[in-house]
């Protein structure tokens, strides 16, 4: 018999179903994926890579190994407002009760919001998250928001919100002044030196973040996406997720948000649009054109009964879409696997066609187009990624018998499935439990900080 050459690795996963959303959606039966550092040394089938040996190895018998979920938008800090706001379309739900509730979060309120929601992301298999953070946003506190996040085992960027000084179209919203806290030039000082404190290649990034192209001043607009340039950051903003925010804008601006950034030269490949519901197919074919990036959080646009997103015009014109969850107070679970399912449902039941979006089209928004949205080399399994991947049991009753497992996970899955994930080669979550925090701390202070809170932004009358 010829003689074994082994290979060795410092973390290999065995016997698993190995989906590896590459660009042929390979699937490996039984498969196995080496991990060396923070990068996927090899992917195969579990024959031809019978000679690996790793440093700690994982028997996947009766488990999916799939790329690590992304996570293209969320707030972690609405964490301690889980549950409240029930029953408002967007504008109420902002100017009575998340911008009141925003105002009033204390800097220590953030962090703890952060580290409690981090766990439960981490949890639910999401490696990287886009945390659009904007309560509150003075240095010391984004920076300590971005801390958090790493230290809890995640990778992403946090795009620091941007608000300036009060426009016409906020007043008329009933937008309160206190939200309005810095100055624009202010607001781009403070982005400038977050960036610097955690640039591009960061393990959390820090992004520009004017917070919604309605309401943001326009050459705020235009001064954030031209800090993101001159630094080198994507850039991230709030896009026609109410139904009146085209008309808002056409009335202050004589345009439509999306054909002013086009026409003005600052819709580029480093803009990630939020919600992107409302658009025109002229907005549709701009954003495919330019390169710009749209993150698609179905759970929350039920939720608030905001619309559903054009989701085959763009991904038909090439436009990159990945999938967010838009924060624990309006998806209130941080679980992709249900933004997956949610993504499809919401496709078939608007335009009553079930070809419309398919599991596969759901998976492969959450891993390897969500990794595109956020910047990340990840999302797909195959040698030279970044080993960010988790470990879903498919051992369970819910997710029996296993006759098609792309469909199954998309289906059929949860977050609570995910029994290990791994980020950057590390495993930080395993069983239920994350290994970089304790737990049981994060989610008692959550829960004192949230009763002050509620307390403080005078919400009491919603509680029951």
């Amino acid at each position: 018999m010829p003689a074994v050459h082994e290979k060795f690795c410092d973390l290999l996963l065995t016997d698993a179903t190995v989906l590896t959303v590459d660009e042929h959606r390979t699937i490996h039966r039984p498969g196995s994926v080496a991990v060396t550092g923070n990068r996927i040394t090899a992917v195969g089938p579990q024959e031809e890579m019978a000679d690996w040996q790793g440093k700690e190895v994982l028997d996947c018998t009766g488990k999916a190994v799939l790329p690590g979920l992304v996570d293209g938008h969320n707030h972690l800090y609405q964490a301690l407002a889980r549950g409240l706001g029930e029953g408002l379309s967007i504008v109420p739900w902002l100017c009575d009760f998340m911008w009141p509730y925003s105002i009033a979060v204390e800097s220590s309120d953030a962090v703890a919001a952060a580290r409690f929601a981090a766990a439960e992301a981490l949890r639910h298999g999401t490696t990287t998250v886009v945390d659009n953070h904007y309560a509150p946003t003075d240095l010391d506190t984004t920076l300590a928001v971005a801390d958090v996040i790493e230290r809890t085992g995640l990778r992403g960027a946090i795009a620091r919100g941007i608000v300036g000084p009060r426009t016409e179209i906020a007043a008329k919203r009933g937008q309160p002044d206190a939200l309005f806290r810095y100055s624009a030039a202010d607001e781009l000082a403070i982005t400038r030196e977050a960036v610097q404190h955690r640039p591009p290649g960061s393990r959390v990034e820090v992004w520009p973040a004017p917070l919604n192209l309605t309401y943001v001043d326009q050459e705020l607009v235009r001064r954030s996406i031209e800090l993101a340039r001159e630094l080198g950051t994507s850039w991230h903003a709030h896009c026609c997720e109410g139904r009146t925010d085209p008309k808002s804008y056409l009335d202050a601006y004589r345009a439509r948000p999306v054909q002013w950034l086009s026409k003005a030269g600052l819709l580029d490949e480093r803009a990630t649009l939020a919600h992107a519901i409302w658009l025109d197919d002229a907005e549709v074919e701009q954003i495919a054109a330019s390169g710009a990036r749209v993150v698609h959080n179905p759970t929350s646009n039920a939720y608030l009964a905001s619309g559903t997103l054009p989701l085959a015009e763009l991904r038909t014109r090439g436009a990159v879409v990945g999938l967010g969850t838009d924060g624990p107070s309006c998806g209130h679970r941080q679980d992709l696997f249900e933004c997956m399912k949610q993504s499809v449902l919401a496709q078939r039941s608007t335009t009553l066609d079930p070809t419309a979006m398919r599991a596969q089209d759901a998976l492969d928004l959450a891993t390897r187009d969500g990794a595109r949205c956020a910047g990340v080399d990840a999302g797909v399994l195959e040698p030279g990624r970044l080993a960010d991947l988790i470990v879903v049991d498919l051992d369970r009753p819910h997710l029996q018998p296993l006759h098609d497992v792309v469909s199954t996970l998309v289906y059929a899955a949860r977050g609570s499935d995910v029994v290990v994930t791994v980020v950057d080669g590390e495993i930080v979550q395993r069983d239920g439990r994350c290994l970089r925090l304790d737990e049981a701390s994060a989610a008692a202070e959550a829960r004192e900080r949230a009763e002050l809170l509620v307390h403080r932004a005078g919400m009491t009358h919603l509680l029951r």
